[in-house]
């Protein structure tokens, strides 16, 4: 098989709204798994903590070992946090958005840069428009894609930098608002916390917080996480791909991607249930059991560029949210 020298299209609408249907038709208990977890605030409580006795700790520890500890362990704190903000986005931790919204924003303090409510704006469009490259903020950019190719050093360093990638694909997105209060508020937040740690706890306390961010979400085996979701690993066309292994445990279950696809509003702890419900639409899916495995393969094998992905032109017929009417918001992109 040739590396893909451009993206795959497809003419059909994306793939979770009609299996959503099929799925609530069958087991319409599932309705039953939709609402909030108020825990959920707890975790970024204690996550944040923990990023921050551990950035006290390492203010005077030796170079190396600010490193080793951001490489195994800040970053999958940092991870886990992003996770959280993911069901912020969502709204699954309270009803009010503006508690859900400020949820966010605090998970965000440890990773330096503000992304909480950019990141809600452009991956609600993700869920409702996947695939449409004008608007999917998730699809790498066609130069991107030929930038990096399909060699190791290129997606090596796609990997490493992988947020800053990210942003210079926000040209293509005319659709979406990028700048209003909130944003402003969210960096705000961001300057006032970072300038707090660079004069309280110095230099290796910001650098813990910096490898810690690069790390969670770059050159380390939970970067695969990335190429689990979307990219065309198994020589096929489908679109979404679930990832089964033990990590899920420190990821709050954001493994069970398809599952969250086609139930957005339905919480974290409560993902597994969709697949124990429904198996035979799952059961019959390609999915991952090892991020440590994907994320070696994408390094080396050729076969896998940033052009495996699908995209299209259909936007389907979109839902608007309601969050007095259960099974329009379950159906609905978000």
């Amino acid at each position: 098989m040739q590396p893909k020298t451009n993206f795959v299209f497809s003419n059909s609408a994306e793939p979770h709204r009609d299996r959503t249907k099929e799925i609530l038709k069958e087991h319409p208990q599932i309705r039953s798994l939709i609402g909030k977890n108020r825990y959920t605030f707890l975790l970024v409580v204690l996550l944040v903590s923990m990023q921050v006795v551990l950035g006290v700790f390492l203010s005077s520890a030796s170079w190396w070992l600010v490193f080793i500890v951001a490489y195994l362990v800040g970053a999958f704190i940092d991870h886990s946090l992003f996770v959280l903000i993911h069901e912020c986005t969502h709204k699954l931790v309270f009803k009010s958005p503006v508690a859900n919204k400020l949820t966010g924003i605090f998970a965000n303090l440890p990773l330096v840069f503000a992304s909480s409510v950019s990141f809600e704006k452009y991956h609600i469009k993700h869920h409702s428009f996947q695939g449409v490259y004008e608007i999917d903020g998730d699809i790498p950019g066609t130069a991107e894609a030929k930038l990096i190719n399909h060699y190791f050093i290129g997606k090596a360093i796609w990997l490493l930098f992988y947020p800053i990638f990210q942003v210079f694909r926000l040209s293509r997105l005319k659709e979406i608002k990028a700048f209003d209060g909130w944003v402003a508020f969210n960096w705000a937040v961001q300057i006032v916390a970072m300038t707090a740690v660079c004069y309280f706890l110095g230099g290796k306390s910001f650098v813990y917080f910096l490898c810690s961010f690069f790390f969670s979400v770059g050159l380390h085996p939970l970067g695969a996480r990335w190429i689990q979701e979307h990219f065309l690993t198994f020589g096929d066309e489908q679109e979404t791909y679930s990832y089964y292994g033990k990590m899920n445990k420190l990821a709050f279950n954001v493994g069970y991607h398809n599952e969250h696809h086609d139930f957005p509003s339905i919480p974290w702890n409560k993902l597994p249930q969709i697949k124990t419900t429904a198996p035979k639409y799952y059961s019959s899916l390609h999915s991952h059991n090892s991020w440590l495995k994907l994320f070696f393969r994408f390094l080396f094998d050729q076969e896998i560029s940033l052009f495996s992905r699908v995209i299209r032109k259909n936007r389907g017929k979109v839902c608007l949210t309601d969050e007095s009417k259960p099974d329009v918001d379950l159906i609905k992109a978000g």
